[in-house]
């Protein structure tokens, strides 16, 4: 979905211990009638496994509002992950996909080599719109393979205590997603119905982060309200949360995540040659093909920075 150049965040990051950040969102408008708050690249901590890329939109009343209008675009080296609680937008792809996703399920697209999609909440739409929006980086041997888009319409849902964890991408508890993930990696919303204090298992070999989208809660003893994101850091083997209502929370996880990476507006590559390559194709109409049944104009490419484009790795350090 993400339009903008991925750039890190100007906002100050608390570090709360050794091992934990504080990330707070900054506002990113989406188009002309979408505000997000992005979380993930941050000057402080650009990935989080192979999730490279998080932004959460809402809770929202679009009520007599257009919602998301995103036209075509390209994508290049990523998955994208959307994931509702409230509304429903309309997804259509190169490959010929068109699919309307509603709260609860998932639209998982692989980019591989390159892909093109819109997202448009449609006419008639709910008064609410309320989610996420995640890129994840593949790796080295994926990431020029083929494109491809999966809908998933049901999740399997873990009962831990007091939380009810849905699993979206990779594996947690006693329950693994169906959808295809190319690194080791955890997305799974996890939700709380009133006042609990829970602990939840963690595997040491991955890195964490914990989103907040509704509610507030304390996670591994730091406050987190809604828009911000706490890393984590490797090394746990669990943490508690604690929560005095209902609260909706999104964790995420992977094993570091140790290829460097450029990204630039909608490309995730290795080099700079690589991303003026993917951009110079986008705006000649060539490899990322057409979104069909999408009437509005792709969007052009911004033009290239002045400074050439460097290799980072996942804490945002250059490689070249």
């Amino acid at each position: 979905m993400a339009t903008e150049q991925a750039i890190y965040s100007a906002s100050p990051a608390e570090v709360v211990d050794p091992d934990s950040v504080l990330l707070p969102g900054h506002d990113v408008p989406l188009g002309r009638f979408t505000t997000v708050r992005r979380l993930l690249p941050h000057r402080r901590r650009r990935m989080i496994g192979a999730w490279c890329f998080v932004d959460h939109f809402g809770p929202d009343d679009v009520t007599g509002r257009p919602g998301i209008q995103v036209p075509p675009h390209p994508h290049t080296g990523l998955q994208t992950v959307t994931w509702l609680v409230e509304g429903v937008i309309e997804h259509r792809d190169s490959l010929g996909s068109h699919q309307s996703i509603e709260p609860g399920q998932l639209n998982l697209m692989t980019s591989g080599h390159g892909i093109a999609h819109s997202e448009y909440t449609p006419p008639e739409h709910p008064a609410g719109m309320h989610g996420l929006q995640l890129w994840v980086a593949l790796p080295e041997r994926a990431r020029r393979g083929p494109a491809r888009f999966e809908h998933h319409a049901s999740l399997p849902v873990w009962r831990c205590g007091d939380a009810a964890v849905t699993v979206i991408a990779g594996e947690y508890g006693t329950e693994r997603s169906p959808a295809l993930v190319h690194t080791p990696l955890v997305g799974a919303e996890v939700v709380f119905d009133g006042p609990a204090r829970q602990r939840l298992p963690l595997n040491p070999s991955f890195e964490y982060g914990m989103l907040a989208m509704s509610g507030a809660a304390s996670v591994a003893g730091t406050g987190l309200e809604p828009g911000s994101l706490l890393y984590l850091g490797t090394g746990r083997d669990e943490f508690t949360v604690d929560t005095d209502g209902a609260a909706r929370l999104f964790l995420l996880g992977g094993e570091p995540f140790d290829e460097p990476l450029v990204m630039w507006w909608n490309f995730v590559g290795r080099s700079h040659e690589e991303i003026v390559r993917a951009r110079d194709e986008w705006m000649a109409g060539q490899r990322f093909g057409t979104v069909t049944g999408c009437q509005a104009r792709p969007l052009p490419a911004p033009e290239m920075p002045s400074v050439r484009l460097k290799a980072r790795d996942r804490f945002g350090v250059s490689t070249a």
